[in-house]
């Protein structure tokens, strides 16, 4: 079977908490979902139609059960989220405290993860060359295996083997807490680049790519690397991307946000919808925005990820242009 989407990295289970706007001290009451950032992207791509699987590991115990019965609910193909003896699988507590607060608790990552214990050797290597489109994040570049893993994946997709619509997608997803140096960080990024024809990321996230600058700057630098298409958050002014022969922006769908975690996935598996359904550029930024926008305004992540008709109806509500064949 040829997969759409092939992500690569993260899982857990999120314990998000149902008393909204305090701290976790006062919470009474939780609810329990499939998280992980490449994880919640499959997931995304999933509702739209996408046939997707998830490359990762969970803990040998209930928790990694739920979260492979999880994903077949989804309809994300858990053959390569497989189980490992003698680690748990990791648990992330979040407060909701909205507009702009949401802070990550993450357990049963230190001193490593399941995920990050992704051998190359259990790599499905003919599986990614077919996959139209594979996605890694810089998470899964912080500790061995998956760092060996991740990067043995990428070579086995080099861009000059790419066929006609395939993409190779890179987050940027930099969280300082899983490296002992940004500088570490950023070296072993440029160990990947040269394989990526897509990345995204905010401008913190790029600076930790390619440098400081202005977005403009960033993005030019990501496709100085040999990005084919450089995307870059700008927070409350929207979203650029960047080829070699247009820049466009697409501008924020305002919201009442409930919870920010999880928009930036439902972001990038609605971007990976849009770029197999070939659509225009500036059209597969606003159906991302939108996607990223309703998740936003619910209190979960995968199981808030929007379907494709949802999305239409908010950029019809704020006046987009959807793609011509969905009119």
């Amino acid at each position: 079977m040829t997969h759409d989407l092939v992500t690569m990295g993260r899982i857990s289970v999120d314990v998000y908490p149902e008393d909204i706007g305090v701290g976790l001290e006062e919470v009474k009451t939780f609810g329990k979902y499939l998280g992980g950032s490449p994880t919640n992207v499959a997931v995304a791509a999933a509702r739209h139609g996408r046939n997707t699987a998830v490359i990762t590991r969970t803990g040998a115990d209930p928790f990694g059960d739920y979260l492979r019965s999880e994903l077949r609910r989804y309809g994300v193909d858990p053959q390569w989220a497989t189980s490992v003896p003698d680690l748990q699988t990791p648990v992330t507590f979040c407060a909701i405290r909205p507009p702009e607060d949401f802070p990550l608790y993450f357990y049963g990552r230190t001193p490593t993860a399941p995920d990050w214990a992704i051998d190359p050797g259990e790599v499905d290597l003919d599986a990614l060359r077919e996959a139209t489109l594979f996605w890694s994040t810089v998470t899964g570049l912080a500790q061995e295996p998956s760092r060996t893993a991740q990067i043995t994946a990428h070579e086995a997709r080099p861009r000059e083997s790419l066929r006609e619509g395939q993409h190779t997608v890179l987050d940027l997803d930099h969280r300082p807490m899983f490296w002992d140096s940004e500088e570490h960080a950023r070296a072993e990024v440029a160990k990947i680049l040269p394989y990526v024809t897509v990345a995204i990321g905010n401008e913190t996230e790029c600076a930790v790519a390619v440098g400081h600058g202005t977005p403009d700057e960033q993005a030019d630098r990501l496709l100085e690397a040999g990005v084919k298409i450089a995307v870059v958050k700008l927070g409350s002014q929207g979203v650029m991307a960047a080829t070699a022969d247009e820049r466009v922006v697409s501008a924020p769908l305002p919201v009442e946000t409930v919870n920010g975690l999880g928009a930036g996935d439902s972001f990038g598996g609605a971007f990976c919808h849009g770029l197999l359904a070939g659509w225009p550029l500036a059209q597969v930024l606003d159906f991302a925005n939108a996607c990223g926008a309703i998740v936003a305004s619910r209190i979960a992540c995968s199981e808030a990820m929007p379907t494709t008709e949802e999305a239409f109806e908010l950029l019809r509500e704020r006046g987009r242009a959807l793609p011509a064949e969905t009119v």
